[in-house]
């Protein structure tokens, strides 16, 4: 690829473009359901606000992401690459198949866990093999697969269920991802050889978290809880408003995968020059206004789908600056960090999806903006106190 010259090592030249394909399948797996919550709740003969206990109940598994961190750190990154993508398609088929709430419920446990473990081990991966202050170039560009995700991934699913059903979907993104999970396994090497002495910084004892990294990880907290008030809603909110069909749906998830897209490659271009701490403010603080535009006008479509997407580029350029930023939180152990983060991001979802559903059930989307931009805020200033303090 031309954006990674000969400065970068020979195996993230080689290898990035597949793993940033194997991470876009099973992205597309891991975000189909938000979007199409009512369509899947339609499935079940359940309300929007059952869905989103569920889509709780399988949040709070990522919980365990800092003992995923630590297993990733005991296995070569290939071993669980491999492993994780095995596991996202189990649980794509469990979720097509699934005859009821409660087996769904179980099978996106097992999708997110799986999708968690994959996320650690490439995040770890980038980090054995690029220095830190080149870090966010590569993370930038494997983070397009977030945006992929949804404007490919997400947008084929969803015309897959305007054509066919739901289930089937899921068995696509199922066969998809079990693809990937091969050539990853098939082209990798099996022994990492890696450099794991960069220039990084050297404060903090070996295995232990830095001071202050806590602001950082709070950090995660807010900004995804930020992010799933606006996804767990937006999809009922475009039907039930404006009589959004699936193929609607499906439109509209293209074009927020369109912004995602600008901000991961503006992220891989500025974020190691900006700084990532202030990076992480800048997008944060695009979502403030952005969530409030959907609360203040939110029965207007065109201004709707505008404060929607400023709201989708402000997360996806703030989570792409932060998420280098996991693998410092713990001096020697790359995956413990982003599981550490990872985890608290995930907790800051499941904290936000009950309450966001249930308001949106009783009041519309307006509570949720609102609390979207909260949320932000909160980002903004934790992790410029991270920036002081490291």
């Amino acid at each position: 690829m031309r954006r990674f010259d000969e400065s970068f090592s020979p195996v993230v030249r080689r290898h990035v473009v597949m793993l940033t394909i194997a991470r876009t399948t099973a992205n597309a797996a891991y975000r189909f359901a938000p979007p199409f919550l009512a369509t899947i709740a339609r499935g079940f003969d359940m309300s929007i606000s059952q869905m989103g206990i569920a889509l709780t109940v399988s949040e709070l598994t990522g919980l365990a992401s800092p003992l995923i961190g630590q297993r990733v750190d005991g296995m070569t990154r290939r071993q669980a690459m491999r492993l994780s993508l095995v596991g996202v398609a189990v649980g794509a088929v469990l979720a097509g198949a699934a005859p009821n709430l409660a087996v769904f419920t179980f099978a996106i446990i097992v999708l997110g866990a799986a999708k968690v473990g994959f996320d650690v081990a490439l995040s770890a991966w980038i980090a054995d093999h690029v220095p830190w202050n080149r870090r966010s170039a590569v993370v930038g560009f494997t983070e397009i697969s977030w945006a992929l995700g949804m404007l490919v991934g997400v947008s084929s699913l969803g015309l897959i269920t305007a054509v066919l059903d739901w289930r089937f979907a899921y068995f696509a993104a199922a066969l998809g991802v079990l693809l990937l999970a091969w050539r990853v396994s098939s082209r990798l090497p099996a022994v990492d050889d890696v450099v794991h002495q960069h220039d990084e910084p050297d404060t903090g004892e070996h295995g232990v978290l830095r001071p202050g990294s806590w602001l950082a990880i709070a950090s995660c907290f807010t900004l995804m809880g930020a992010i799933q008030c606006i996804f767990v809603t937006f999809g009922p909110f475009l039907e039930d408003t404006f009589g959004f069909t699936e193929a609607g749906l499906a439109a509209v998830g293209f074009s927020l995968g369109l912004a995602e897209l600008v901000s991961s490659t503006s992220s891989a271009r500025f974020t190691d020059v900006w700084g990532k701490q202030r990076s992480v403010a800048l997008g944060a603080t695009i979502m403030i206004p952005s969530a409030l535009l959907i609360a203040l006008v939110g029965d207007r479509l065109g201004p709707a789908l505008i404060g929607l997407a400023l709201v989708i580029l402000g997360f996806e350029f703030a989570i792409v600056s932060l998420l280098p930023i996991g693998t410092q939180l713990v001096p020697g152990r790359r995956g413990r960090g982003m599981g550490l983060l990872l985890g608290a991001g995930t907790l800051g979802r499941a904290s936000v999806s009950i309450a966001a559903t249930r308001l949106y059930d009783i009041y519309g989307v307006e509570p949720a903006a609102v609390g979207s931009a909260l949320f932000a805020a909160a980002t903004a200033m934790l992790i410029l106190s991270h920036g002081r303090r490291s």
